[in-house]
């Protein structure tokens, strides 16, 4: 089965077995080796360079941001 029919497999469940699953999921991470943490990283920072490369991501500005986040807390 691959990511994507997991992911709607998933969606599908009612409330109370998508927090369960998600629970254990979130605690399956906490298994994991710094190494392996590491690599996850990696592969997360190559993946947004990647989608930065290729015109689906943008940059923000910091100021932008602070500013927005300084607005929310009002």
């Amino acid at each position: 089965m691959d990511l994507k029919t997991i992911e709607r497999e998933a969606l599908g469940l009612p409330p109370a077995h998508r927090a369960k699953l998600a629970h254990e999921l979130l605690e399956s991470l906490d298994a994991l080796s710094p190494a392996e943490i590491d690599e996850l990283w990696l592969d997360e920072a190559e993946r947004r360079l990647k989608d930065l490369d290729e015109g689906r991501t943008q940059l923000v500005p910091a100021e932008e941001v602070y500013r927005k986040a300084r607005a929310l807390l009002k």
